[in-house]
């Protein structure tokens, strides 16, 4: 059994996903390593899945960085610091590079996710120690943050480690509590919790991810090796269980802790991660319909890196990037695999040793 701080633990090392949409032949990711307090940016080419990493990184920001995310006009970007409780805001040129514009803005106590809404103009910090969501509205010209009058508020749960966004709702994962937190917001940011929230999930929930039409929820439970899914009312964010959720990724009787869950963009495909050093990437068919997780993917489970903490797709939805935190806290890595548009399978295209184990990834095209 995990214990908060463990959960905590992993929960920094899983990342809350990438943003935009591209067609070129490259583009641009940024990962967070808390060992060195740094952003390292990377040029990833879209059709090889190589990393280069761009002139000046990594870069310095505050202690233990959690998780990043890109805002929708590519402009800024912003790094939670789980050590420090601050947000730091980093402008984007047209190289990749990133400048840090301080100072930092401070947020509520370990501030382990952020979640930003559809068009860029909040953002949410997931605050571990004190329980609580703080909402920020930005400035589209300068990218600066400014507390909401309503800010903090409780999730109602313990241990919030993860968060997503799809429309008007907001869900969090509350790692202590075996529960997801669910609520809608308005423009200035003040949150409304949705129906029968907190929903009860499984034991150590550290994730939480919605499929492209936000119809559907996935909770991965670290303590119990199985994943819950969950349709959701798209008036009132309200959550259903989906017929035989949770669902399990083996027919092992040994708990597989897994550790992230991703739904590629065109709804059809289901990956799982678990944080173990054997084969550890499961993929599912997805039905169209009910959201529920079908067959396996041929091939499943795929091979990354020793404990794979994390998976996200990149701007193009061809590649997936797949975190590992390796072992002894200096050899994590991201490994980018190809997704097969036809049938989901993935295909291993190249390794980046990010040189300290990674906690969250944000892309740009």
């Amino acid at each position: 059994m995990f214990n908060r701080t463990a959960a905590l633990v992993l929960g920094l090392a899983v990342i809350l996903g990438l943003s935009g949409c591209a067609s070129s032949k490259h583009q641009f990711a940024y990962v967070t390593t808390p060992l060195n307090s740094s952003v390292s940016a990377y040029r990833v080419n879209s059709k090889t899945g190589t990393f280069s990493q761009i002139l000046g990184s990594p870069y310095p920001t505050g202690i233990s960085p959690s998780d990043i995310v890109v805002h929708p006009s590519g402009k800024f970007a912003y790094v939670a610091n789980a050590g420090d409780n601050t947000i730091a805001l980093y402008k984007i040129d047209s190289t990749g590079a990133l400048t840090q514009v301080t100072p930092a803005t401070n947020t509520g106590r370990q501030p382990s996710a952020l979640a930003m809404d559809p068009g860029g103009t909040l953002l949410f910090s997931i605050n571990n120690f004190t329980n609580d969501i703080s909402a920020f509205t930005i400035d589209a010209k300068s990218g600066a943050l400014t507390e909401a009058a309503s800010s903090p508020t409780p999730t109602r749960g313990f241990g919030p480690l993860r968060a997503a966004i799809s429309g008007k709702f907001l869900f969090v994962a509350n790692s202590a509590s075996a529960s997801v937190s669910g609520f809608s917001f308005d423009s200035s940011g003040n949150l409304t919790p949705v129906p029968n929230s907190p929903t009860p999930v499984g034991n150590g929930p550290n994730w939480v991810a919605f499929d492209p039409a936000g119809k559907f929820l996935y909770v991965p439970n670290i303590q119990d090796g199985d994943f819950s899914g969950f349709a959701v009312d798209a008036t009132t964010g309200a959550l259903s269980p989906m017929n035989g959720s949770p669902f399990g990724v083996s027919i092992s009787s040994t708990v597989i802790p897994l550790s992230s869950v991703v739904v590629e963009p065109s709804g059809k495909y289901l990956y799982v991660t678990a944080n173990n050093s054997s084969s550890n990437v499961y993929g599912f068919n997805i039905d169209a319909t009910t959201g529920v997780p079908t067959s396996a993917i041929a091939g499943s489970p795929f091979a990354a890196g020793s404990l794979a903490a994390f998976a996200a797709t990149d701007t193009t939805g061809k590649l997936l990037f797949v975190g590992s935190q390796g072992t002894g806290g200096t050899t994590g890595a991201i490994t980018t695999f190809q997704i097969a548009a036809a049938d989901g399978v993935l295909t291993s295209l190249s390794t980046t040793n990010t040189g300290s184990t990674p906690t969250s990834i944000a892309s740009l095209k």
